[in-house]
C-alpha cells in the first residue's frame, strides 16, 4: 500500500507554507482554503498580486498562476494585471452553463471538508480504503477551531474502513498471492490514520467542549471507490484506479496491484444548485452508505 500523499491545508506557518517558497499549486491550495472556510467571502476582492507574492515569497507570476487555476475553478473572477481577482459567487459557474472539473483528492477534499465544518451541525461520512486523505483535510477546520474562528456546537462522523479478516483485492502481489506483506502494511496504515482521526476528533470535546461523535465500522469487501458525505448536502465521489508499480516493503522490493487514493480524482454532486440528477445522486448516495452501515458491516476494530 503506498503512503498517502500529504497535501498543503494552510496549516503551517503565516501564510500557511511553512517558511518553504511555495510553488503555484501550493499558493492556489492555501488562498482555496481561506475561500472554502469563509475567510474571504463571495464579492470579495483579493490582496494585490504585488501583496500575495509578498505574503508569500514568490514572483508575481507564481500568483498569477494561482490565481489562474482558482479562476478556472470557478472559485475568483476578473483575475488580470489589472485589478485584483474577486471571489465568485456559490453557483455562479452553473449560472455560466459550464461545471466544476473534477480535482485530485489531495486538492479538492480540504476545502470542502473545511466549509462544511462552518455550520452548526458538522455531519461527515466516509468510506474509503483508509482514512488517509480523510485524516489530511481535516487539519484546516481543526486549525479554525483551535484559533477560535469557527465553532460548530456539533460534530457527528461515521467512517467505513475495509475490515482486518478479508483479502484484499488490492494492495496485493502480483505474482505471489501468498505473500501477505501488503496487507499487513495497508492494516497498519488503516489503524495509524484512523486512530489519529478519532484522537484528533474526540480531543474538540475537551479543548473546546463540542459535542463529538465518531464511529467506525468494517466493509467485508475492498471498496472500488471512495465516498464522502456531507452532510445531506454534497457527495463526493472517486473511483480507485488499480496500477502496477514497485513498492519497497521491509527492506525489498515488491511488485503489487496498487492505488493511490490522494490522487483518485473527486467529483462533486450538490443537492442544492446542482439540478435534479445531483440532488438524486446525494440522496442515493446517503441511502447506500445507511444501508451499508446499519447491515453487513461489523464494528471496525483497531489493532495488529
Amino acid at each position: 500500500m503506498s503512503p498517502e500523499d500529504e497535501s498543503v491545508s494552510g496549516a503551517n506557518g503565516a501564510n500557511g507554507l511553512g517558511g518553504r517558497r511555495p510553488k503555484h499549486h501550493e499558493v492556489a491550495d492555501a488562498l482555496r482554503a481561506r475561500i472554502a472556510s469563509g475567510r474571504m467571502r463571495p464579492g470579495e476582492r483579493m490582496p494585490t498580486q504585488a501583496r500575495l507574492a509578498e505574503e508569500f515569497g514568490v514572483e508575481r507570476g507564481v500568483v498569477r498562476q494561482a490565481l489562474r487555476i482558482l479562476q478556472r475553478e470557478h472559485l475568483l473572477t476578473n483575475v488580470s494585471r489589472g485589478s485584483p481577482a474577486t471571489v465568485a459567487a456559490p453557483g455562479e459557474h452553473t449560472r455560466a452553463g459550464t461545471e466544476p472539473a473534477p480535482r485530485p483528492t489531495m486538492v479538492a477534499l480540504a476545502p470542502r471538508v473545511a466549509e462544511a465544518f462552518s455550520a452548526p451541525h458538522v455531519s461527515i461520512d466516509a468510506l474509503c480504503l483508509t482514512a488517509g486523505s480523510f485524516t489530511l483535510a481535516l487539519s484546516e477546520p481543526l486549525r479554525l477551531i483551535h484559533e477560535g474562528r469557527i465553532k460548530p456546537a456539533k460534530v457527528d462522523v461515521r467512517v467505513l474502513l475495509p475490515s482486518r479478516d478479508i483479502n484484499l483485492a488490492f494492495p496485493t502481489p502480483v505474482a505471489d498471492a501468498e505473500d501477505d506483506r501488503p496487507q499487513r502494511q495497508w492494516l497498519a496504515q488503516r489503524n495509524a490514520q484512523g486512530q489519529v482521526l478519532r484522537h484528533n476528533l474526540l480531543a474538540l470535546r475537551a479543548t473546546h467542549g463540542i459535542d463529538v461523535k465518531v464511529g467506525f465500522r468494517a466493509l467485508p469487501f475492498t471498496p472500488p471507490v471512495k465516498l464522502y458525505l456531507l452532510g445531506g448536502r454534497e457527495a463526493l465521489f472517486a473511483y480507485y484506479t488499480i496500477t502496477k508499480r514497485q513498492a519497497q516493503i521491509d527492506h525489498e522490493s515488491l511488485e503489487m496491484y496498487d492505488t493511490q487514493g490522494t490522487r483518485s480524482m473527486l467529483f462533486s454532486f450538490r443537492a442544492e444548485g446542482g439540478g435534479p440528477r445531483d440532488a438524486a445522486f446525494v440522496e442515493q448516495s446517503r441511502l447506500w452508505f445507511d444501508a451499508l452501515w446499519n447491515t453487513i458491516t461489523t464494528d471496525l476494530r483497531f489493532g495488529p
